[in-house]
């Protein structure tokens, strides 16, 4: 677990990415602002069957794309575990 960065949301819950999430955002080039912002105020925020709640929002910043961040809520801190840009959702 990389812990290079957590945060506290407006929920006041914290959050932290794990290294797999890390990873992602320098792949993909996502900013940990557009991270923050999704959860902070998603479009669509979704508990799944397995637990993971997944937060949806689109980047203005990044040609409306949206991002999609799938978060373990049973950790403590909570883990954000995957980052991407949704190609399948569109405007």
């Amino acid at each position: 677990m990389i812990k290079r960065s957590s945060w506290k949301g407006y929920s006041m819950t914290e959050y932290e990415f794990s290294e797999h999430a890390y990873d992602m955002l320098d792949e993909r080039n996502i900013q940990e602002d557009w991270v923050k912002l999704a959860m902070e105020d998603p479009e669509k925020k979704e508990l799944k069957d397995d637990g993971m709640v997944h937060y949806i929002r689109a980047i203005e910043d990044y040609e409306g794309r949206y991002l999609h961040i799938v978060v373990n809520p049973d950790l403590k801190p909570q883990r954000i575990v995957t980052i991407f840009f949704n190609r399948r959702i569109r405007r």
